[in-house]
């Protein structure tokens, strides 16, 4: 299963007004701000970030990874969050060291690969900044002493070595708010996606699962890869019985999919998940290729997943609402 633990990414919270300015976060790379040094939005801080150089590709593109490990040293409790992600960045995950290869000495890591992501995941972001601000009084806390991992899917699509500095950005508070959030992924890994024809344009499928439990969601992240064309996100409740159901259905997303425009979609109001909620998410992809597509890493292959942000906080496994739950 350890090719599962790749990509999908995160965690995060979200808000429109909580928190401070995150001044108080300290910055791991203050002396090297990379060959891409990007001016910093007002009222966030760089709470951990990298620099890196990829080569001129030879036989095509290729992904790499890079990692860097990071330290807090007073609670930080983090009201927004982004990404600065410059050309080359394919995604980021930032997590909990602990597991799958992800703890070690702080500071950078050359030598990681796909599977080291934590299995407490804080946030992720796909090719853009991946904007995430929490609601009023939701928060994510980031332990002192709590050592934070940073994985970067790197993809030099040109015929020219690159460079950049990829790093996380928040605003944050030295209080803890009221609530403290987490994420899961809705989804699914069994993925086949043939050839586009003129019988069958497009494939459309479903992942997700039934919730054993009770939460407020508050935003979706949907993730696929190059061939994505639409992602709906949705969550039927019976208001029957099981002899006679009465399905309602409430749609959190339902829009066309850009691999280059990758976006959180708070929910406003928040959506109060029930135990037996069934939730679904509705991937489509047009396969030009002339192969058949299956799920994987790479930006070639293909995922079929959405970032639950919910609170409060229930330590589930990150892949939870999957075919192959995990965790929880």
């Amino acid at each position: 299963m350890k090719g599962i633990l790749c990509c999908a990414l995160l965690v995060a919270c979200g808000g429109n007004g909580g928190g401070g300015g995150g001044d108080d976060v300290p910055d791991p790379d203050a002396t090297n701000p990379g060959p891409d040094a990007a001016v910093i939005p007002e009222g966030f801080t760089r709470l951990v970030g990298r620099t890196w150089s990829l080569p001129t590709p030879t036989g095509g593109a290729s992904d790499q990874y890079r990692c860097v490990r990071f330290t807090p040293t007073e609670d930080i409790y983090v009201t927004a969050i982004q990404a600065q992600a410059p050309v080359g960045t394919h995604h980021t995950v930032l997590s909990f060291s602990g597991s799958n290869g992800t703890s070690g000495a702080d500071g950078n890591d050359d030598g990681c690969n796909f599977t080291e992501i934590g299995m407490d995941m804080l946030y992720a972001s796909g090719t853009n900044e991946g904007l995430l601000e929490f609601p009023t009084d939701v928060g994510l806390k980031l332990p002192a002493g709590q050592q934070l991992h940073l994985n970067l899917h790197l993809f030099n699509a040109t015929d020219e070595p690159i460079s950049g500095d990829t790093a996380i950005l928040v605003k944050s508070q030295p209080t803890p708010p009221p609530q403290l959030a987490e994420m899961v992924f809705a989804g699914r890994f069994n993925v086949s996606i043939p050839v586009t024809t003129v019988a069958k344009p497009e494939t459309t499928l479903t992942g997700g699962c039934t919730s054993d439990k009770a939460y407020t969601l508050f935003a979706v992240w949907p993730h696929q890869h190059q061939l994505g064309t639409h992602q709906k996100v949705s969550i039927d409740r019976n208001l029957g019985t099981a002899e006679v159901p009465n399905i309602q259905t409430t749609v959190l997303h339902d829009g066309p999919y850009n691999f280059q425009e990758q976006n959180y979609y708070l929910q406003s109001p928040v959506f109060d998940v029930q135990v037996g909620d069934r939730i679904k998410v509705d991937c489509t992809w047009k396969n030009t290729t002339g192969s058949t597509v299956t799920f994987g890493e790479s930006s070639t292959q293909e995922m079929c997943f959405s970032g639950l942000y919910r609170f409060p906080a229930q330590n589930d496994g990150r892949f939870h609402c999957t075919d192959f739950p995990q965790g929880g």
